[in-house]
């Protein structure tokens, strides 16, 4: 499932956000990537130890915590702390796979892969290039969203960033690992979540909504890891 997330962070979130990025000192992108995808990127990146980084990321999963759509999309169990990333003057990152396992740096905690996501801090307008290509089972998706809005995908998906050849374009990159590790019953369950939710709210009384929570809730038993 791609799913985007509209609205995150609200645009003087971002306006906030994007000043203190844009004041940072940034590194070579190349030091969170793995061996294979070191050699296909080329972009600069913020210091997971940053004070910046930090903040920011906070902001972001406390946000998150609060935005249903993603809550029932993701089924989260952890979430890796947001990373950030800029590219500019023709950078960009070539066809890979995230790592199935990430390290939580500077803890003993790994989580695995299952979502990856991108939320942009540049409105379209600022950069030419630049977007985010995903291929999946049903073809090849081309992503570039508004800044405050964020992109959902299964990280077993191939992707790419294409040369940004006009302006910057700076995001947050992060992982999740759900609860559910199976994307095709996360898919169902978030189908059936969002089935439900219309029902409920078009015919409050009918019984058949509570019939389908039930059958929500008892998958969601059957399938999740904790």
């Amino acid at each position: 499932m791609l799913l985007t997330i509209p609205d995150v962070l609200t645009p003087e979130q971002v306006q906030i956000i994007r000043s203190r990025l844009d004041a940072a000192e940034w590194v070579d992108g190349r030091v969170t990537a793995g061996h294979q995808s070191a050699m296909a990127k080329d972009n600069v990146q913020l210091p997971e130890d940053s004070r910046v980084a930090r903040e920011v990321g906070e902001v972001i999963l406390n946000e998150l915590g609060k935005n249903s759509l993603f809550v029932s999309a993701a089924l989260p169990l952890r979430v890796f702390p947001p990373l950030f990333n800029r590219y500019s003057g023709g950078q960009s990152f070539g066809t890979h796979v995230d790592n199935a396992i990430r390290q939580i740096t500077g803890t003993g905690h790994r989580i695995r892969t299952d979502l990856s996501a991108t939320l942009f801090f540049s409105s379209p307008d600022e950069y030419d290039g630049g977007e985010l290509v995903v291929e999946d089972t049903y073809g090849i998706h081309t992503v570039k969203l508004p800044a405050g809005h964020m992109i959902l995908y299964p990280s077993t998906s191939l992707h790419h960033v294409l040369p940004v050849t006009r302006g910057a374009r700076v995001s947050s990159f992060f992982w999740i690992q759900s609860m559910i590790r199976d994307d095709a019953q996360r898919t169902l369950l978030f189908d059936l979540d969002v089935a439900t939710q219309r029902i409920a709210a078009d015919v409050p009384t009918h019984p058949s909504a509570v019939q389908l929570t039930g059958i929500y809730h008892n998958l969601l038993r059957r399938w999740a890891e904790m």
